[in-house]
């Protein structure tokens, strides 16, 4: 289960707890919680009786419905108004969406929240063992107001009659809903209360926090990060030892949560994926590693070692001669199986279990052959630090997928690894060290499978006060919630509210221990110890003091906001500097100029003699102008500042210039040089004048550049100034230029030509605006410029996209880039892409658009000119991507969008060998067309055989294909199509034969018995009065099994998953009175053994028509 915060993400796993969304959730899950999320934000202590209630929903009517969202009446819980939302063909997903949802949220009064332990279900109506329960909790809150999971469950199962999911069309789905006390997270100080601090959650780092914060409080180990040498010149963010001094001490001085930034970035991890990647053992061995080989040479060399290191020894032993073979290993950490055992002690019980080597499996033992043997594991010394990884997390090879196991597991306060006179020990372990450990730390995890929140239960000194740490937050906590309520297993809560079904439900309680940390009795006065400021290196306190005062002193400018305003001013240096490089449109990038922090209270007269001193430029040589924000969204200077408004201070300038009632004041400084390029007074500024901008544009470079600024007369004329403007240009005296105004840029570009001769007022130009200007273009000299005038040079900067290109085969590289245009069509896109690929035919590019949220590429492509231009394939939702998918087709897109395409997996009758054919064909095609398509592709038996086409699903046949039907709604897309010949048996069945479905399956111990198909399913024909032991010969020859194999198997008939072991005298055709194959998949004669066979391995083979994949058949 994934708790997340938005955007939601499009789940690959099966399952996603996100609030729901109407547009798609797509996306990698991530493994962490944000702050925002329940188990961080609040502290979900129980109340004594939590109202708790179970609603029911029964739905008619549900294959016809047709919404794309549905709400439940409300119920109530707890006192409050609830509902659940589906979505029941997806919330763009292939899965149905549910979620429990806050049904007033919309009326709630500011700031509201509530929390919820809650399950919701659809309810398996033939077997309710099968039920879909999923369950998790949450801080419901204006933001969030629904929570649940966008994956719920697969359609396909859902929908499938035979599921037991729908029956007579009705779904019945429940809500198990108990209301949560809630403790205010944000009012605690961590500090204050417990004298410790936490760690910010940077929404990526997963296990870190609750790993940090327990080396932290092992002192020894705090003591020697701090011994480590690092000198003023390393940088935290490059150094481990340096960014975890910096860290330790944080956590041991500062008042505040700290952040964890440079210590991810020292050691690499500082992407989300590292962490994906990693778990919590690896990041802790990663981090020991590191710091122990930079302890070499040092005071502290072999620190690491001393704590952690263990010894065992590995043993083979011969029962009945004198031989035995050991081998020491050290280990840091010991993983321990949690399934199967109730406590600490059954897994180490487990862990020095002895296994006997003897029949097919006997030990080869030098000069004495193959012996008889005993195996194991003893151990040697365990280390003052024991750490012990419980393996929550485990691969399920049946469901093919990582598994959590919450299963109640115990851990005692005070361990005792000497037990039972030293069972676990060696005989060369020394007896006379104490083996007594007391708990010190226990990290949790709380979630499923696919992501969760972690925090840790810590006891620093080994008092009897423990401490949960939980990223910024840290609380007291009593030893129960510490030890028994990580134990994991099931609560149960009671119903509270009448008119519900009052029937108790239980919540599986998925926060529980991953990891514990115990100290050695003997050892914690050493371990234990006091570390204080002189363990501190005297270059590392000063750093840090610096770097508490920096941060001191922004909080303090932060506080202080609110007595300052920032001004903001532009001169002519800054245009010169960024138009043409970093900016084409308006005038300057306000981010990239100077700043002043400056007092309200201070005279604006004040203020000019500091900028006097920042740019040498006097005061009385200094006019500043206020910029304004046009209607059309530009942003220009608009009149200069007068004598009064320059004699207020700078707090009530602001209020003038700014009605947006932000921080800052932006000023455009007008200076003049004289002959000697200094500044001159500047004579005042005539009413009829204009100050106009001009930037100049070269069509053969493709730049524009400003050039500068001059005052003109609103009643002159253009023609009046084209002199001087050739002179700022550098152009001679005559030359002949084009003048245009630019007016605006967003959205549209809109860069308007001047009449020359027509004065300033009549076209409409007024103080601020901007003229673009370049030399006339004739001719053969407009050809040679893609870019001839200012107004499509400008279009051309407006619209010009790079775009990353990717082959969807490698959807995480960058394969090369292309400068396009946000206005080209379809075809231009193709065109491109085609050209740098040297492909003659575009229609056969086929392109994909770019998922921002998920950082993938979007499950369906680009159809052919299914998009106007390129900002539509770049678009996603609100997000704009730079990135496009390509694939080189074999026949071109529009032929290809014509036709169906299908994988079918061809079963011959006699070999092996199974291929893939990939069949392409007019959508109005038929099965029968699919069977003669492929009659031509494959070696039939021979030349009577006919085919029928199948499909299978979770290793049983659901379907053969009538062959009139149209192949245009088949979905190969969550089964598989399978083609092969009907065998000659088939095709004369006797009056009383039955055809039955055969299947494999095993039971698997972790779900309760609970039978799992697998391996290749088919028809057998089975006769009248033929007994069990007839039709076994007849099977073990069809799938060609060894008789040493196959005696170990055993067969059942089974209805609806239910197993009915038959003897070898058995009749079977009294089991199978259905005739009626389609829909039969229920009733199967079952063959029971272990999946023995090896993952499949697929051999390609390229055609014509496509790719053919060859793997090989396995049945048993």
């Amino acid at each position: 289960m994934t708790l997340m915060t938005p955007p939601p993400m499009e789940p690959e796993d099966d399952e996603m707890l996100v609030p729901h969304s109407d547009f798609p959730a797509e996306g990698p899950q991530p493994m962490e919680v944000a702050p925002a999320e329940a188990t961080s934000t609040v502290d979900a202590q129980a109340a004594d009786d939590p109202p708790s209630a179970r609603f029911t929903w029964t739905i008619e009517n549900f294959s016809r419905l047709n919404v794309k969202k549905l709400y439940s009446e409300i119920f109530f819980v707890g006192g409050y108004k609830w509902r659940v939302l589906i979505f029941p063909k997806g919330n763009n997903v292939d899965h149905l969406s549910m979620y429990l949802d806050v049904a007033d949220s919309a009326t709630l009064p500011y700031g509201w929240s509530r929390y919820a332990q809650f399950s919701l279900a659809v309810i398996n109506q033939i077997h309710n063992k099968y039920t879909v329960r999923k369950d998790t909790q949450h801080q419901f809150n204006v933001r969030e107001s629904d929570w649940g999971f966008t994956s719920f469950m697969p359609l396909s199962e859902l929908y499938d009659p035979g599921r037991g999911y729908l029956v007579n069309d009705t779904c019945v789905i429940e809500a198990d809903v108990a209301v949560r006390r809630v403790v205010d997270y944000w009012s605690h100080d961590s500090k204050k209360e417990t004298g410790y601090v936490g760690l910010k959650n940077q929404g990526a780092t997963c296990y870190m926090n609750s790993l940090l914060q327990t080396l932290y409080h092992i002192p020894y180990f705090r003591k020697a990060v701090y011994h480590m040498p690092t000198t003023e010149n390393d940088m935290p963010s490059g150094s481990i030892p340096l960014a975890l001094q910096s860290l330790f001490y944080k956590l041991q001085y500062s008042d505040t949560s700290v952040a964890t930034k440079e210590l991810t970035k020292s050691f690499g991890w500082d992407t989300y994926d590292s962490f994906m990647q990693h778990d919590v053992q690896e990041l802790n061995r990663v981090l020991c590693e590191k710091l122990e080989d930079k302890m070499k040479g040092t005071v502290v060399e072999g620190t690491i070692q001393q704590l952690f290191e263990g010894h065992h020894m590995n043993y083979i032993e011969c029962i009945n001669v004198d031989y035995k073979s050991t081998r020491k290993e050290s280990f840091y950490d010991l993983q321990l199986d949690v399934k199967g055992c109730r406590d600490v002690y059954a897994s180490f019980d487990k862990y020095v279990e002895v296994e006997r080597l003897e029949g097919d499996n006997k030990y080869h033992a030098e000069q004495y052959g193959l012996q008889d043997a005993r195996k194991g594991v003893l151990f040697i010394d365990f280390p003052p630090v024991l750490q012990l990884q419980l393996k929550r997390f485990e691969y399920d090879f049946i469901r093919d997928t990582m598994v959590k196991i919450n299963d109640r597991y115990e851990f005692p306060l005070q361990l005792d690894l000497d037990r039972e006179n030293g069972k676990y020990l060696s005989p060369e372990a020394d007896r006379s060290v104490r083996n007594l450990y007391t708990l010190h730390s226990v990290l949790v995890h709380s979630g499923g499978v696919h992501g969760g929140h972690y925090y840790a239960y810590i006891r620093p000194t080994l008092s009897d006060q423990w401490f949960k740490f939980d990223d910024e937050r840290v609380t007291k906590e009593d030893m129960k919630r510490a030890l028994e309520e990580q134990y994991g297993g099931e609560e149960e809560l009671p119903q509270t509210n009448p008119g519900f079904n009052n029937s108790p439900f239980k919540f599986t309680k998925y926060s529980n221990a991953y990891m514990l940390v115990y100290i050695r009795e003997s050892d914690k006065e050493k371990i234990i110890c006091n570390v204080d400021e002189k363990d501190i290196a005297e270059h590392l306190r000063i750093r840090l003091k610096k770097e508490q005062e920096e941060k001191e002193q922004k909080r303090k400018e932060k506080a202080e906001a609110h007595l300052y305003t920032i001004i903001k001013v532009a001169r002519d240096e800054d245009l010169v500097e960024q138009i043409g490089r970093d900016i084409y449109f308006d005038l300057v990038d306000h981010d990239k100029v100077r700043c002043f922090r400056i007092q309200k209270q201070m005279a604006f007269n004040l203020f000019k003699e500091e900028v006097a001193k920042e740019f040498g430029i006097p005061v009385q040589c200094q006019r500043f102008w206020l910029w304004a924000k046009r209607q059309n969204h530009t942003y220009r200077p608009n009149r200069p500042l007068t004598v009064h408004e320059e004699g207020q201070s700078v707090g009530q300038l602001k209020e003038v210039s700014n009605k947006a009632n932000n921080a800052e004041l932006k000023l455009f400084l007008e200076v003049d040089l004289g002959l000697d390029l200094h500044p001159v007074p500047l004579p005042e500024k005539a009413k009829d004048e204009i100050l106009l901008f001009f930037k100049l544009y070269d069509p053969f470079k493709e730049e524009l550049r400003y050039v500068g600024r001059l005052f003109v007369k609103a009643s002159g004329k253009p023609i009046e100034i084209l002199g001087k403007l050739n002179e700022l240009a550098g152009f001679a005296p005559d030359e002949e230029i084009e003048l245009f105004e630019e007016i605006k840029f967003d959205p549209n570009v809109m860069c308007e030509h001047i009449d020359k001769k027509l004065n300033f007022r009549g076209s409409q130009l007024e103080d601020g605006d901007i003229i673009c200007f370049q030399k006339s273009l004739q001719g053969q000299n407009i050809d040679q410029c893609r870019y001839p005038d200012i107004p499509s040079f400008l279009e051309y900067v407006h619209n010009r996209q790079v775009v990353r290109f990717r082959s969807l085969e490698k959807p995480k590289e960058d394969e090369f880039c292309l400068e396009l245009s946000k206005q080209n069509n379809y075809d231009e896109v193709v065109e491109s892409v085609a050209r740098h690929l040297s492909l003659d035919d575009p229609s056969k590019i086929r392109l994909t658009s770019h998922n921002c949220y998920s950082q993938q590429p979007k499950p369906q492509p680009i159809k052919y000119r299914g998009v106007e231009h390129l900002t539509d394939m770049l678009i996603h939702y609100n997000q704009t991507s730079d990135i496009l998918y390509y694939e080189v087709l074999d026949i071109p897109l529009p032929e290809l969008q014509g036709l169906k395409t299908l994988k079918v997996a061809f079963h011959h009758a006699t070999k092996e060998e199974v291929v893939i054919h990939t069949i392409r064909l007019p959508k109005q095609s038929t099965v029968g067309d699919v069977i003669n398509d492929i009659k031509t592709k494959v070696e039939l038996s021979h030349l009577d055989a006919e085919l029928r086409l199948l499909e299978v699903f979770y290793h049983k046949i659901y379907k053969i294909f009538p062959l009139h039907e149209k192949i245009e709604n088949i979905n190969d897309q969550y089964w598989t199509l399978r083609a092969e010949e009907i065998p000659e048996e088939e095709k004369n069945l006797g009056p009383h034969d039955r055809l039955i479905h055969v299947y494999h399956f095993m039971k698997d111990t972790s779900q309760n018995q609970v039978v799992q198909n697998f391996g290749e399913p088919f028809f057998l024909v089975i006769h009248e009065g033929e007994t069990l032991a007839e039709v076994k010969l007849r099977i073990q020859k069809k799938l060609q099994v060894p008789d040493e194999e196959f005696i170990k198997w055993k067969f059942a008939f089974l209805s609806l998953g239910r197993p009915e072991y038959l003897q070898d005298s058995d009749i079977v055709s009294t089991r199978f009175q259905r005739r009626d194959v389609y829909g039969a998949w229920e009733q199967y004669l079952g063959l029971e053994h272990s999946d023995n066979a090896p993952k499949r391995s697929y051999a390609a083979n390229q055609g014509p028509f496509g790719i053919a994949m060859a793997y090989k058949k396995h049945f048993n």
